[in-house]
């Protein structure tokens, strides 16, 4: 059965499952619905329009499924979903999308006071550090890592591997694969270490290596870039498809050193 402390407070309409721990002074709206073996630490606050999946850990004082902060969202009925294993850490904020849903996959984690605005989509396997902070509608792909004090524009795409420094600001698309920092990110190559510890092989990595020459340094237009990456046997690759393909349905455009489009 559900461990629910008694000073809790849960909607009549919120569904719990077996096996959820929900701490003292947690507060559950209606349409909640939180799956099995998860964890509620004190505290928390799960608004109406969320879904949780099987075995997270919310710590205190987390705020899931509060309405947009979007000045145009009018209380439309929008939703947070959020799938397994997934641990999000003290003050850690979600809010609901302004006209559809803000979705988080597997196995994520974020660290304290880290912000998902409102119809944000975020893959599987990442980590926001402290204070990484994400403006309305970014998407981040697998295994990317978001470093403390991040912020990102809204509508900027982080690609998978991608790492981005502490105290860095994004305004534009970050490629998978690749390393950025600086107050307007810049890209200072691949993230090699985090590309072995995932166990890319070296062939892989050299294949990337020089799609990231091509891509971000050669002074060449992007559209000239990309045509000679695609010619190239690198392309046979599956990952330096994703990278080109990422570029090529860029919207905001990625820092590059030849920044001549």
């Amino acid at each position: 059965m559900s461990k629910i402390h008694l000073t809790a407070i849960i909607d009549k309409q919120a569904e719990i499952a077996e096996d959820v721990t929900i701490g003292p002074y947690c507060v559950i709206g209606p349409k909640v619905f939180i799956e099995q073996e998860t964890v509620l630490g004190s505290h928390v606050v799960i608004h109406s329009y969320t879904k949780i999946g099987k075995r997270c850990n919310i710590y205190s004082f987390a705020s899931i499924g509060a309405p947009s902060q979007d000045l145009k969202y009018k209380g439309k009925e929008t939703w947070v979903e959020i799938g397994h294993d997934n641990v999000i850490r003290e003050y850690v904020t979600i809010n609901r999308g302004t006209e559809g849903v803000t979705f988080i996959g597997n196995q994520n984690y974020f660290m304290a006071y880290a912000h998902i605005a409102h119809d944000c989509k975020i893959g599987n396997h990442v980590i926001m550090a402290n204070v990484a902070t994400l403006g309305g509608h970014v998407e981040i792909e697998d295994y990317a890592i978001i470093g403390g004090i991040v912020a990102i524009h809204q509508f900027v795409r982080i690609g998978a591997y991608a790492i981005i420094g502490g105290g860095s600001s994004t305004v534009k698309d970050i490629p998978p694969y690749v390393t950025a920092s600086g107050i307007r990110a810049k890209l200072y190559g691949l993230n090699i270490v985090g590309l072995k510890r995932q166990g890319f092989s070296k062939e892989v990595i050299n294949a990337l290596k020089k799609a990231y020459k091509i891509l971000v340094c050669k002074p060449i237009t992007l559209k000239e870039a990309i045509k000679q990456v695609k010619e190239d046997s690198i392309f046979s690759f599956p990952e330096v498809v994703h990278f080109v393909e990422f570029i090529e349905h860029s919207q905001r455009g990625i820092p590059r050193k030849w920044e001549k489009k």
